[in-house]
């Protein structure tokens, strides 16, 4: 566990954290920064209500983030379901193909046989001709 110690608005925070401290360092300095700008930019706002502004903002902002996580993990869901399905289209697929290759195999050999059977037909009517 790290401790840091950060500084907003002139006051001093100690802090626990699992982070690095140059992390919470950086979001102190980044909040600290944002609560003066919004004191600055109203007439008769004081920090504590700036700091409620931008509090505002930044569960606003973690809000739409977190609604665009949850949206983009239902499309890589629906994604991975698409994939999926046509895998086994395609599994598929092979096997009609594998079958179909092995029954046009079957058909060229059962024509095959067909055709010397006819040829060896022919021959014996042309032999049998020549012998009367």
């Amino acid at each position: 566990m790290n401790k840091v110690k950060v500084t907003i608005c002139g006051k001093e925070f100690s802090l626990k954290t699992d982070d690095a401290p140059s992390y919470f360092i950086g979001l102190a300095k980044k909040v600290d920064t944002e609560i003066y700008k919004m004191a600055a930019s109203a007439d008769n706002i004081s920090v504590q209500s700036a700091a409620i502004l931008v509090a505002l903002q930044a569960f606003d902002e973690a809000q739409k983030a977190n609604d665009s996580i949850d949206n983009i993990r239902t499309q890589i869901k629906e994604y991975v379901d698409d994939a999926c399905q046509a895998r086994l289209e395609r599994d598929e697929a092979v096997k009609n193909e594998k079958a179909l290759l092995a029954r046009i195999s079957a058909l060229e050999n059962e024509l095959k046989i067909k055709k010397m059977k006819n040829d060896i037909d022919e021959q014996l009517t042309l032999d049998g001709t020549k012998s009367k």
